[in-house]
């Protein structure tokens, strides 16, 4: 499901497996849990990386588990509100953040990742990809498109990502200023990733002013995540 592992002041959070990490409440859950631990035994300047194992860093929602019971749109709505929980909860977190994506993240996990602080990714396989268009269903949540708005600045960037759904490599995610670096295998991309967390551990900064900071700065998402919205969806394919 996933696993911390602490590394002096740093803390790696790892969907673990094979699969595509779906994320279901199970598994939100988990990773909930997992940044309890990490705000409860970061006493001091630590940082936090966010990474996978496997071909996927997450295919998004569980749609196949929304879908088994027959009640979609209450089965959604969980999942909704456990999204929105795990990105206050980001948002909020005493340190700095770094998501290191390792393969494919779509939808739900391209928001999981944009809600880290830096987004790091592998430039040998993998896409960053929001595939609503493609597949007919509608952005759901207003605190989505308030989060690509402050963290994917250029408008184009915004459209390419949302109203072209690109499929974006590293590379192109990197031109497009969607993340801050590429790099060539998952090893290397957490090998970036923890030189980065200790460059900013080495900062000594104070975790609560850090997140205060960060709450500011997202002011307009962090309002928004406490809003309960529903999902729409004019027609479902598998993916999301």
């Amino acid at each position: 499901m996933c696993s911390l592992e602490k590394r002096g002041n740093i803390f790696i959070l790892t969907l673990t497996g094979p699969g595509e990490h779906r994320l279901n409440p199970t598994l939100l859950d988990a990773i909930s849990a997992a940044l309890s631990r990490v705000r409860a035994e970061s006493s001091m300047s630590f940082a936090l990386i966010t990474t996978a194992e496997g071909k996927f860093f997450s295919n998004g929602y569980d749609l196949a588990w929304a879908s088994a019971s027959g009640v979609f749109l209450d089965r959604s709505k969980l999942m909704s509100s456990k999204l929105r929980s795990l990105v206050a909860d980001l948002i909020s977190l005493p340190m700095p953040t770094i998501a290191a994506i390792s393969g494919h993240c779509s939808a739900a996990a391209a928001i999981i990742a944009l809600s880290h602080d830096y987004v790091l990714m592998r430039n040998d396989r993998g896409f960053i990809y929001m595939p609503e268009l493609d597949i007919g269903i509608k952005i759901p949540d207003w605190w989505f498109v308030a989060l690509i708005r402050s963290k994917i600045g250029a408008p184009r960037s915004q459209r390419e990502l949302m109203l072209r759904a690109a499929k974006l490599t590293a590379h192109d995610a990197l031109n497009w200023g969607i993340i801050d670096s590429a790099h060539n295998s998952t090893e290397e991309t957490v090998r970036a990733a923890i030189r980065l967390g200790e460059e900013l551990v080495g900062r000594k900064w104070d975790g609560h002013v850090y997140a205060q900071i960060r709450m500011r700065m997202l002011a307009d998402v962090f309002d928004k995540v406490g809003c309960d919205e529903s999902v729409e969806v004019s027609h479902t394919r598998t993916r999301l």
